[in-house]
């Protein structure tokens, strides 16, 4: 039987393991990519390993989330992050040189490579035929230092695209029916593969847009094939010797095929407040709008923002609305401006703003309250806006500038005829935002602000664990919930004493100084615990603040990876009924759980102050027992140095 691209992929990196799904494997990193909320934790990481340098054919240490300096500590961090990537080998793409998934896609992402980055919509770069994978910054830490990434090998759903998209449709409207479609848990323990003849009607940022909100289902990746065009955007990248081909065989076999005829696509929207769901945006036209956005790493190419001044055309827009774009990337922004296009939008009446990720994480660009924004961006869980009660729909680059143009929600086929796009033969390339490390840099003298604080010490898994239920939580909480993202707090990523202040604050306030009266703490979940970002600092934080274990019905993958690396135990329900039994502020013993762990012991049972006890089942992997064992990846990995001398 043939392989599909993922598997080809795979099959070529692999360093430990059978490509049976569900079997942990280890596969060669060739690329990483950082980015400075996650990045200033990873290189700390990465220095207590040990390593001199890094190990991979090309790490970049992008600055894009935490632009906004109303105080020294972002300063200070971009002065951290360029100096420890010129010491250990690293490029360095400047603040304002644009998002890491727009400025990787487009100057570094190569067909059939693989590629580790501390974001979660690192599979944008799938868009060019990439097995792109979001983790937290610890394990892209070990992937510099030339150890294997460690996952379980998923399964490869196949989306068949037959037909061609149809006026005013576009890639963010095949993305969101698929979320309406499969749900934020749709994806969850596979890699979603495009195939069939629709395929050659997208564009490269096209499949790049439709890659990067693959992450919003659930999916470890997505890969799209690497055909022409994907070499004529490589060609107008400069960049042509990077391309080579990749599709699945003919007779490869997927889990389960998903049939889109694109050409019966209508515009989409995703409406308050998950990602998936997900109407027809004539369900919900006629909705007063206050303030659009175009931007994120989801929808800021080229495409997105020329197209978007060809619909102004002579339209001004609301007054009532707030109209804002985020360019990608500067290479973006130029081009756009050489076409005419930023002329059009200043005289509509848009706001330009930086190439950054700004108000999709929080960093400014909140709305008013009470109103509804529209944002081509990736999420819109409750609060993440940076308001609370928030309203935020996610659309595609034509609904949002439609709906700016009415001041209500609109379906862009109400305009009338659509522009008529087209790419240039070849961009303007500058790359003078992107800063190359020196042959050596060990001379090289890292800037510390004051911010940045060392690591925490993390102590091994005790032989029997006794703790206090602090909090219990329903289904699909995110990583914002858990440790929120927004202006004050991002600045905090390198220094966990003041971030973990911060941990659960949406849901009960009192969270961090409650669990350090305790001497160990679990947390009670529900379905899809821990979807959304890739941010590790959602484990680390509690596990300084004394969490040691999180009993759920289900996790999100990188979180549970993420626990995982910080020896905090991931413990599922064996029989999901018991939820309903456990109540917050309720003392439990999990007695031996060390040795359980250890022995490869397949579950444990908890003891309940005054009640019945319960079965949780441990889903770990022999490595993961060891990591757990130790308390941390970090543990493990140094002791394993050291005996390895």
């Amino acid at each position: 039987m043939g392989l599909t691209a993922t598997e080809k992929i795979i099959a070529n990196h692999l360093v430990e393991g059978e490509m049976t799904p569900g079997n942990q494997i280890a596969i060669h990193i060739d690329q990483t990519l950082t980015q400075d909320a996650t990045g200033t934790m990873a290189y700390l990481e990465f220095e207590a390993i040990g390593i001199p340098k890094v190990q991979t054919e090309l790490s970049v240490s992008y600055v894009d989330h935490n632009l906004l300096q109303t105080d020294f500590r972002n300063a200070d961090d971009h002065r951290f992050l360029q100096s420890i990537a010129a010491r250990y080998g690293i490029y360095f793409s400047r603040p304002g040189n644009g998002i890491c998934h727009q400025v990787h896609f487009e100057r570094f992402a190569i067909p059939a490579k693989t590629l580790l980055g501390s974001d979660s919509h690192t599979p944008t770069a799938g868009g060019l035929g990439m097995l792109a994978i979001g983790a937290g910054g610890l394990d892209v830490a070990m992937a510099m230092a030339g150890q294997p990434f460690y996952l379980r090998m998923p399964e490869v759903l196949g989306v068949e695209l037959t037909g061609r998209l149809g006026p005013w449709v576009s890639a963010k409207d095949v993305i969101l029916e698929l979320l309406r479609r499969l749900s934020v848990k749709g994806g969850v323990g596979k890699v979603i593969e495009y195939f069939g003849p629709g395929v050659a009607t997208l564009s490269a940022t096209d499949r790049g847009a439709i890659a990067n909100l693959g992450t919003e289902l659930g999916a470890t990746g997505t890969v799209f094939p690497s055909d022409d065009i994907t070499k004529g955007f490589l060609e107008g990248q400069k960049r042509g010797d990077a391309w080579s081909k990749l599709n699945a065989d003919r007779d490869a076999a997927y889990c389960d095929v998903v049939s889109i005829d694109l050409s019966a696509l209508e515009p989409m929207i995703a409406c308050p407040s998950s990602p998936d769901n997900v109407v027809p945006v004539k369900e919900v036209a006629g909705r007063p709008v206050a303030q659009v956005i175009i931007g994120s790493c989801a929808n800021s190419s080229y495409r997105d923002i020329v197209m978007a001044a060809q619909v102004l055309g002579n339209h001004e827009i609301s007054r009532t609305v707030s109209f804002e774009i985020n360019p990608g990337s500067r290479q973006v922004l130029e081009n756009a401006d050489i076409e005419g296009a930023m002329k059009r939008l200043y005289h509509s009446g848009a706001r330009i703003h930086q190439c950054g990720c700004l108000g999709c994480i929080g960093m400014g660009q909140a709305p008013a309250t009470g109103t509804i924004s529209l944002r081509t961006f990736t999420r819109n869980f409750p609060g993440r806006s940076g308001t609370r009660d928030d309203q935020v729909y996610l659309c595609s680059p034509e609904t949002a500038v439609a709906s700016a143009i009415t001041g209500k929600i609109t379906d862009p086929r109400d305009l009338g005829e659509a522009p008529r796009f087209s790419y240039p033969d070849s961009f303007i390339v500058n790359d003078n935002g992107i800063i190359p490390p020196p042959e050596d840099g060990t001379d090289i003298e890292i800037v510390r602000g004051p911010n940045i604080k060392p690591l925490p010490d993390f102590d091994p898994l005790p032989e029997d664990l006794e703790a206090v239920i602090l909090l219990k939580v329903g289904d699909n909480i995110t990583t914002d919930h858990i440790m929120p993202a927004g202006s004050k707090i991002l600045p905090l990523r390198s220094n966990i004493p003041a971030i973990s202040k911060y941990v659960f604050s949406s849901v009960d306030p009192d969270f961090p100084q409650k669990a350090q009266e305790q001497s160990s703490v679990i947390v009670v979940g529900g379905e899809n615990y821990g979807q959304g970002s890739s941010r590790e600092h959602a484990a680390l934080a509690p596990r300084f603040l004394g969490v040691r274990a999180k009993l759920v019905k289900s996790f999100a993958r990188i979180h549970k990876a993420n626990l995982i690396n910080f020896g905090i135990v991931p413990l599922t329900f064996a029989d999901p009924r018991d939820y309903d039994r456990i109540t917050q502020d309720t003392r439990i013993v999990i007695p031996g759980i060390r040795q359980a762990v250890l022995s490869g012991a397949d579950s444990v049972t908890i003891k309940i102050d005054q009640g019945d006890p319960i079965q949780a089942r441990l889903e770990l992997s022999d490595r993961d027992r060891l990591i757990l064992a130790s308390g941390s990846l970090l543990n493990w990995v140094k002791a394993k140095i050291q005996s390895d001398k």
